[in-house]
């Protein structure tokens, strides 16, 4: 019986790769645009799914794969993906967002409480043995009730949401269309804003959400406000909130996703009130080894094929762990 052929347009973990090997013909993807275009005219009509990890799926992309059943994506968002095309052709997309929502969650959190306690800075205050001159720090802020709001309550925004919760904050959210929660909604971001003391944005990278955190929004937030960036760096504009920074109209900004990364602008590399980490929302050992997984089991589970191995011992024992 023939496999499945499945395009390669993933780098995983060489596991995963074996897995996918073992389960399908896989084809891979060249990187360079012009053998990619040769490589589909040949063999695109027999593929009939896509291991997809940062390829960018266009409709032209689409067009040379008239048997295309199913994209599986290592990621969550999907920026990449002309969804719309995808859609419109009855192709099933499947995501890690259930996945890592978890960690995207707690490294929100995290990036909230350095950013309104000064941790990154309190820090190098011990390492250069300033505590017995200045015997009191300066004093943070306190996220237990404070007013946080929420642009983007999916996956992630609602597991953050739930932590929030645990800490006291008064919490609303903003987003294309009212949810089932209790919890305000504003179909305005300005208004979200004026109406909060932090931002946490988790929102997907499309047009409707470039730059949507502008020099507005940033001023309807004000000079005691704070951002936290978790979701897509162009969601928030980079130059309004270099400048927003400058003038102190706000308090101070912690990101995870910059616009040009792994680009990041010198102004807010020099700007102490910016905490910045290099996109390691989902980067534990777990999450990461449970999102290529997903990739192949939801490959496998579409065509019927028996799975690789029962994945619920893996994460057991470090061996399982150090593997991914």
């Amino acid at each position: 019986m023939n496999k499945p052929i499945v395009l390669n347009a993933a780098e995983l973990p060489d596991w995963a790769h074996g897995e996918l090997n073992a389960l399908f013909d896989m084809l891979d993807l060249p990187h360079d645009p012009a053998a990619a275009s040769a490589f589909l005219k040949e063999h695109g009509a027999k593929v009939r799914g896509i291991a997809l990890r940062k390829t960018k799926i266009d409709a032209a992309l689409l067009d040379a794969l008239p048997s295309l059943e199913i994209i599986s994506s290592y990621s969550a968002g999907l920026d990449n993906v002309d969804v719309d095309a995808v859609k419109a052709r009855g192709v099933r997309i499947e995501n890690t967002s259930h996945i890592l929502a978890d960690d995207v969650a707690n490294a929100a959190i995290g990036l909230a409480l350095a950013v309104t306690r000064d941790f990154v800075n309190a820090d190098a205050f011990v390492r250069a043995g300033k505590w017995p001159e200045q015997k009191q720090y300066a004093l943070g802020r306190s996220i237990s009730g404070m007013r946080v709001g929420i642009v983007g309550l999916g996956t992630i925004g609602s597991a953050i949401a739930r932590r929030l919760r645990a800490f006291g904050s008064t919490l609303a959210y903003f987003g294309p269309s009212r949810k089932a929660v209790d919890m305000p909604y504003f179909d305005d971001v300005a208004e979200l804003a004026r109406h909060s003391d932090m931002l946490i944005l988790t929102c997907p990278l499309t047009p409707a959400t470039h730059h949507l955190v502008n020099a507005s929004v940033l001023d309807a937030l004000g000079p005691d406000g704070f951002v936290v960036n978790i979701a897509r760096g162009p969601v928030v504009d980079e130059t309004a909130l270099i400048a927003a920074l400058a003038a102190n109209k706000i308090a101070g900004a912690a990101l995870d996703v910059f616009e040009n990364e792994p680009e990041v602008p010198q102004a807010l590399i020099d700007d102490r009130r910016a905490v910045l980490t290099p996109h390691l929302g989902s980067g534990t050992h777990e999450t990461r080894r449970r999102m290529a997984e997903n990739v192949v089991d939801t490959l496998a589970a579409h065509f019927g094929v028996p799975g690789p191995r029962d994945h619920s011992q893996d994460h057991l024992g470090n061996k399982a762990v150090k593997a991914a």
